[in-house]
């Protein structure tokens, strides 16, 4: 339930906003906003704008950081931390609250509409043009540079006024508290919201209602009963999160179990190949498609598939060629095998942490970093692109791609990579401003010219790299021929570990 105007109102007095200082502003998600004040006291102000959930009111409960920066948090820090709030009150009953600061002689206002489904905060300068809003909504023109209306200054539409009916049905729940006027309305009349008396029983139960302010009471039901912000609610969302990230895990692990199951025959085709050579006098004297022979490891009659067309020691090359890529993968397997192992216990331990916790808050933000999606970024150059840290690295594949990044996706700072003996793609490593290359990108953007070149299978390649304003094109040559100066030279071996953590860092392929 969202909170109504006339609760709105008694939140309101009781925080008494007014002559308070903004210390700081933290944003544990993408649906609420905390600002931490002070007056004669540090308190903390915690707003949601949750559908069905809208509310404001002072919270004890620590507010978690959320672990990459937010937008408009970020706005909020750089325009109104350390402001001054000069008035707070609520315009009309709209269930719009309205607080105007004052930072270094600069005067803003904050509006925060609590209407369920169209809450939104928005920040505007004195005149009301919107410098930035918690939501961005082109269609009601809630976007920077554009005008906030406010709703005094416009008729009361039927929109308008199916919010005010709802908001008072919404949070009053009875006829009896619809009689109440504004003034009458009184923080312990919180009891006669629409909630059950096992509810109401089990939520206040060893408490003195009495002694609470109706902050603290609103505080203690939406961490307990609300629809997307009660610890059991949430923990029975983070169980079903959980079952189903641990399926997902368990099941790629029984793909890779099986896949090293067949790999550990790897043994038998390296014998095989064995005993084709120890018996190279029975192959080319038929065209038989089998030989029979006799393992001289068991004794035992065996048959082994081969080419009549080839001889005894191509034949055995191609079960050697077997056994020697069963090795290989079995390696790359054991350790994905590993890192799906250490990924299943790092999710259990999450999940064991978020059992524990007892902030709904932060529950709430685990689900929320669970349940966003990954964001996908349209393809913005050719090639695959690797972010390691702070750093980015292009790689070009082809000709194609290698002359289409050298056109217009680096510039002359960058920093470009190749091996030199042999034909690959082009690595280019992102300049930052002030930024010297670490070694450890050096090596990670050498190994990937390595990986991507003709050198491959040769593990080792000698690379020369220079800054890219040291290229010159070719004239006449094949597209995305380029003559180095200035260049350095580095020797690489090819380090398949380093190459399967880079891929996942791979920000598109």
């Amino acid at each position: 339930m969202s909170l109504n105007y006339k609760e709105i109102d008694v939140v309101l007095a009781e925080l008494n906003l007014e002559n308070s200082f903004i210390q700081s502003i933290v944003q544990p998600g993408y649906d609420s906003l905390a600002l931490h004040v002070y007056k004669t006291a540090a308190k903390t102000v915690y707003i949601c704008l949750a559908p069905g959930e809208c509310r404001i009111h002072e919270t004890r409960r620590p507010i978690p950081k959320n672990k990459t920066p937010l937008r408009f948090m970020e706005f909020l820090k750089s325009r109104i931390k350390g402001a001054k709030i000069q008035s707070c009150r609520q315009i009309g009953s709209e269930r719009i609250i309205e607080i105007k600061l004052m930072q270094a002689q600069t005067p803003y206002i904050l509006f925060i509409r609590l209407w369920s489904g169209a809450a939104n905060i928005i920040v505007t300068d004195e005149n009301l043009h919107i410098l930035d809003v918690f939501y961005r909504r082109p269609k009601r023109n809630e976007v920077s540079g554009g005008t906030f209306i406010l709703p005094e200054k416009k008729s009361i539409s039927a929109e308008n006024q199916a919010h005010i009916k709802n908001a008072d049905t919404e949070a009053d729940g009875n006829s009896e508290k619809k009689n109440f006027g504004k003034n009458d309305f009184e923080k312990n009349d919180f009891r006669k919201r629409d909630f059950t008396a096992e509810e109401y029983a089990d939520c206040f139960k060893d408490i003195d209602i009495a002694s609470l302010s109706f902050n603290e009471q609103l505080d203690l039901w939406y961490g307990e009963y609300g629809n997307t912000s009660s610890r059991t609610l949430l923990l029975a969302q983070a169980e079903k999160a959980y079952n189903q990230k641990i399926g997902r895990i368990q099941n790629a692990l029984l793909k890779l179990e099986e896949k090293r199951a067949a790999f550990l025959n790897a043994d038998l085709w390296k014998h095989q190949g064995d005993l084709i050579l120890a018996n190279a006098h029975s192959i080319g004297t038929s065209s038989a498609k089998i030989l029979v022979c006799t393992d001289y490891g068991t004794g035992q009659s065996v048959a082994i598939q081969i080419d009549p067309k080839k001889n005894a020691a191509e034949n055995a090359a191609v079960y050697y060629e077997r056994y020697k890529k069963a090795r290989s993968g079995l390696s790359d397997l054991e350790k994905d095998i590993a890192d799906l192992k250490e990924d299943l216990e790092s999710v259990r331990g999450a999940y064991k942490s978020v059992c524990a916790e007892e902030n709904p808050i932060r529950i709430r933000q685990f689900l929320q970093k669970q349940s966003t999606p990954q964001k996908t970024h349209e393809k913005k150059q050719p090639g695959v692109s690797f972010s390691i840290g702070e750093w980015h690295i292009l790689v070009g594949r082809n000709a194609s791609e290698n002359d289409e990044l050298l056109r217009h996706h680096v510039k002359g700072l960058d920093w470009w990579l190749h091996t030199r003996d042999y034909a690959g793609g082009y690595v280019f490593i992102k300049n930052r401003r002030g930024k010297t290359v670490p070694l450890e990108i050096l090596i990670d953007a050498g190994n990937l010219a390595v990986f991507y070149s003709k050198a491959r299978n040769a593990k080792t390649a000698d690379l020369y790299y220079t800054q890219v304003k040291h290229l010159r094109r070719a004239k006449n040559a094949p597209k995305g021929t380029v003559l180095p100066t200035h260049e350095k030279n580095i020797t690489v071996t090819l380090d398949n570990e380093r190459i399967r953590k880079m891929e996942k860092m791979k920000t598109h392929d």
